[in-house]
This record gives structure tokens, C-alpha cells and sequence, in this order.
């Protein structure tokens, strides 16, 4: 799982089950990735589920009852599953008014840890924040930590009884992810329904990944895109800040390599900070051994050349020390500016590599191949080895390291540390080796599929904007290349799935019709990774549900 914040309250069991006062029954609809109906109350909505609900016994009471709340009357119709973006996986079914904010009305924790979930919740349904309270009154939001070692601790559990809502999680990340139903509940039908959501993602990577290194992006626009991810449910948030057309945040070991147009650090820790409220993890991308033309530029002499002393480019000489210094002072340089716990190291589109023969077109790395590792070193040993050495860099700093799965190469002395995750785009470079070959080895694999979550602008190559409704209809978490998915046996090896944004022509479109373009593509992604299964919404549905959910 990712991290997500700096606090953590000591561990309670969960609680799994939830009552409805007064002995009324509960239908329990287990939903998938269905988005239940809202019932009728007189407001002309429709009534009814995509699903058939079935009967089951009244669940024990809740912690939270207070026994001062009176029965939900049986003149109240069942209520029906909240329509959300993901939609939650389960939902039980009661008889009441459910809950709608109101002037005056409270938000309360029973841990002080998770006064910042309070306060946002409080502020966007214009309730007043009270902190830290027992006492129970009509109205309220309640939100608490049940505890669990163990527990998922994305999962939560929101009851809604009595004229009240109880948002429980076995840590303050699902708290935040109740709220955010709560939030999409009351905008899109008024109401939150009567009964209990029990919800919880299918993978524990949702990301969206934004290359700002060659289109820069305004601070506010980025704490847009995080604001909406953390409403989406989203958990990682992707830099990619340095290429060879710029490298975009201030350095300070490095300030020659630096950009005209960057990010200062301090508006970097203003992302960093908002996304840590969101439970978002920012996971930083410094590219190597390619992709580092700005670096170059400022160090010419590190550029790597072939035989001929033509110039490689993007490509840095992995046979010289010194190549190996700048890229560790970057790294460790940038530990201390991003503090999640992962680290993209790239590794991808090495250009050394795509020649016939990477030996005779680059002599130098061929000789420090076998310096390093004997006779029979190659090329593809000496980037591997480069790779291990950045993963020990970054693994000093408690990070988990990640590839692209093009940086992985077969048939090497040298293999890549185990803990290196992979992160698969493509089926389309040389030599290219299907998902289920990395699947097959024990990595662990993230799905950047770049047939489906690529969006490149000016969509050069055979890159075409990817839609929404393809990503929602044909797309899933084992689907890594193409649009064939893997064995169900390797599902618990892809961690999830990212989305993301590249620049290749960064004049094609404004960051406003970028946000635009990905704007249903980001939904339909995140409705497949919080469940992979077939959605009950149709396309057209699901679009309208997000044009009233905002």
C-alpha cells in the first residue's frame, strides 16, 4: 500500500457489522462495480437496483447507535445503493430517511488524528467542524478509527441511521475515502441513503502520472488535478521532471541543470502538502540513463557518443563515474523534497541499446561491461547494473523503486533487484517481452498500458487520445499490453494501474484541454481499479452520473 501520512493511531479491530434501530430489516446488495439506483422519495427519482437484493437478518447493533435514535419507519421505502465515482462495492439496503447536511449540524471525531478528514468534510458540506467529542447528537458525522491489525487500511464502513452518519476505517486513508462518498452522495441526489456502505479498493496503486518536464504545468492547475484525484479516490500522483526538454523544479546541488521555466521547492512541498490531505503519494521520476538531454546540456562532456564521437541523444555515458554522481545528487537531493515512499527511476529508451550491435557502436561501455563483470559482460549488464546502482540510492532513502519494463532486459549476467517494480507500457520496443514474462519471475507489475492510459499530446507515432468509455468497456487492471489481459493466477502481482499524461508536443493542446481530455478517462480508470469487474452502469450512464456528480 502506499504511504499516505505522517500519523497513525494505535490499531483497533474492525468492526465488520453494522444495525439498523429497531429491529427493521436490512437488504444487503452486493454491488461489484455497480452503481445502485436511487430510491423514490417523492422527488421523481426512479426506483430500483441493477441488481435483485436479498434478504438478510438484522446485523447486531452498532458502537455508535446511542440508543436515543428513534426506528426508521417501514412508511420509508428500502433504500438503494449510493450512486458514486467508484462506485462502492457493497451496500445494505434499510428503511429511513438517510441524511442530508444541515446549518448547525456537526462533524466529531472520536480521534484526534483525523481532525483533518473532519474539517475538509465539514467545509464542503457546510457543517461546523467540533473536534474531539463523545456525546451524541441528531445530525451528526462521526468519524473514527475501529482499528485492526492487519486491516485494509483503504477499506471503510459508513453507517447511516437515525438522522445521523458514523464513517468508521481501520485508518485515517479509508476514513478519508468514506468522506469522499459522503461528499459525491450528497452532491449528486441531496440525500445519503439509510444503511451501511461497505467498501474497499480492488488494487492498492490508483495513480495519475503528469509529465511536466516537457510541458510545464501552473502550481494551481496541478492542486486542481490533486483535489480531484483525492475525490476520485486516486492515491499517487506521478512527476515526471526531467527529460531532455527541461528539468523543472529547483535544484540545488545542480542549479546549471535547472530550467528557466521550474517549480521552486517551495511550491513543490504546497503539492506535496495538499496531496498528503488527500492521501496522495507524489512519486517523483528522474529518468536514466536516456532521457536526460537538460542534464547534458549543462554537462556536455557526460553525453554519451558512438564510435564515430557522434553524439546519442538524451543518452548519458554510464561508463564514466562522473554520470553516476550527478544522477545520485539529483536522487538524493530529491529525497528530501518528496517523502512517499517510492521512487521512478525510468530506465527506459536507452538509445545504446537500440542499435544492432550495442558492443561495436559503443566500445567504451562494452570495456567497462567487462571491467565490471568479466569476459562476458555486455552492454545490456552494464545498464542493468546502472539501474541496480540508482535502486541502492534511492532504497538508502527507504524508497521502493520502480522501472519501465523496456529498462528490464533478457538475458543478462546481471539481473535487476528484485524489489525494482515494473512499470509496463509498452509491448513495442526491441526485443519486447510480454507482461507475463516479468509476472512469471515474481515481479510485481504496475499497469501504464499505453494503448489504453496514454494520453500524448499531439498523438505522434500511433498514440491516439484514449476515451473513457474504451478504458470502461475494454479495459482492466490485467490487461497490461495490448488488449489482451494476463492469467487471473498473476492478479495479485499487478499492484494497479496509472494514467498518464505525456508532452511530446506540449504546443498541441492548453493545460485546460488537457484537464478536459482527461477528465472521463481519469473516472473510468478509477471505477476499474477499485473494481475490475464488468461495470452494471452503461457508458452512457456513467457519464451522465459524473456530469451531476461535478
Amino acid at each position: 500500500m502506499s504511504q499516505h501520512r505522517r500519523r497513525r493511531a494505535p490499531a483497533r479491530k474492525p468492526q465488520h457489522r453494522y444495525a439498523l434501530a429497531g429491529g427493521a430489516f436490512a437488504v444487503t446488495v452486493g454491488l461489484g462495480v455497480g452503481l445502485g439506483l436511487w430510491a423514490s422519495g417523492g422527488d421523481g427519482t426512479p426506483a430500483g437496483s441493477a441488481r435483485t437484493a436479498s434478504r438478510a437478518p438484522s446485523p447486531p447493533s452498532a458502537p455508535d447507535s446511542g440508543g436515543t435514535s428513534p426506528s426508521p419507519s417501514r412508511s420509508y421505502p428500502l433504500s438503494q445503493a449510493p450512486r458514486t465515482i467508484p462506485a462502492v462495492r457493497s451496500h445494505t439496503a434499510a428503511r429511513g430517511p438517510g441524511w442530508r447536511p444541515a446549518h448547525g449540524e456537526r462533524v466529531v471525531v472520536s480521534d484526534a488524528s483525523l481532525a483533518d478528514e473532519g474539517k475538509l468534510i465539514a467545509g464542503e458540506l457546510g457543517l461546523t467542524y467540533a473536534g474531539e467529542k463523545n456525546d451524541v447528537r441528531s445530525g451528526d458525522v462521526r468519524l473514527a478509527l475501529s482499528g485492526g491489525e492487519g486491516g485494509n487500511p483503504e477499506s471503510y464502513t459508513m453507517t447511516v441511521r437515525g438522522g445521523r452518519v458514523t464513517i468508521s476505517a481501520p485508518a485515517d486513508a479509508g476514513v478519508f475515502y468514506g468522506t469522499r462518498t459522503l461528499k459525491q452522495e450528497v452532491h449528486g441526489g441531496g440525500t445519503a441513503p439509510e444503511g451501511v456502505v461497505n467498501d474497499a479498493p480492488a488494487k492498492p496503486r490508483r495513480g495519475f502520472m503528469l509529465d511536466i518536464a516537457r510541458k510545464p504545468y501552473t502550481v494551481g492547475w496541478i492542486e486542481d488535478r490533486v483535489r480531484e484525484l483525492g475525490d476520485l479516490k486516486y492515491n499517487e500522483l506521478g512527476l515526471h521532471f526531467s527529460d531532455d526538454q527541461g528539468f523543472r523544479i529547483q535544484s540545488d546541488t545542480h542549479p546549471e541543470i535547472v530550467s528557466a521555466n521550474h517549480l521552486t521547492k517551495a511550491q513543490v512541498k504546497q503539492i506535496v502538502d495538499l496531496a498528503t490531505s488527500r492521501h496522495i503519494t507524489v512519486v517523483p521520476e528522474i529518468d536514466s540513463p536516456g532521457h536526460l538531454g537538460a542534464v547534458i546540456a549543462a554537462h556536455p562532456d557526460l553525453q554519451l557518443r558512438n564510435a564515430s564521437g557522434v553524439p546519442t541523444r538524451g543518452a548519458i555515458d554510464i561508463s564514466k563515474d562522473e554520470s553516476a554522481q550527478i544522477v545520485d545528487d539529483l536522487l538524493d537531493e530529491f529525497a528530501g523534497v518528496f517523502p512517499g515512499g517510492y521512487w521512478h527511476l525510468g530506465g527506459d529508451e536507452y538509445q545504446a541499446l537500440t542499435v544492432r550491435d550495442p558492443a561495436a557502436s559503443y566500445p567504451q561501455l562494452a570495456a567497462a561491461a567487462r571491467k565490471a563483470y568479466g569476459p562476458g559482460g555486455t552492454v545490456a549488464d552494464l545498464a542493468t547494473g546502472w539501474l541496480n546502482d540508482r535502486a541502492a540510492t534511492v532504497r538508502n532513502h527507504d524508497r521502493t523503486p520502480r522501472a519501465w519494463n523496456d529498462g528490464f532486459f533478457r538475458h543478462t549476467s546481471v539481473q535487476p533487484a528484485k524489489d525494482i517494480e515494473v512499470a509496463y507500457w509498452t509491448g513495442k520496443e526491441i526485443g519486447a517481452r510480454p507482461p507475463a514474462e516479468y509476472l512469471a519471475a515474481g515481479r510485481k507489475v504496475i499497469n501504464y498500458n499505453d494503448e489504453f492510459l496514454y494520453y500524448v499530446l499531439g498523438q505522434p507515432q500511433t498514440f491516439v487520445y484514449p476515451t473513457g468509455q474504451r478504458i470502461y468497456e475494454q479495459w482492466t487492471p490485467r490487461v497490461l499490453r495490448g488488449t489482451q489481459a494476463v492469467p487471473a493466477r498473476y492478479d495479485a502481482q499487478i499492484l494497479g494501474g496509472t494514467f498518464a499524461v505525456w508532452g511530446d508536443r506540449p504546443n498541441a493542446q492548453t493545460q485546460d484541454q488537457v484537464a478536459a481530455g482527461i477528465r472521463m478517462p481519469l473516472r473510468a480508470t478509477v471505477q476499474k481499479l477499485w473494481d475490475p469487474g464488468k461495470p452494471e452502469l452503461s457508458w452512457t450512464d456513467f457519464k451522465a452520473l459524473a456530469g451531476r456528480l461535478g
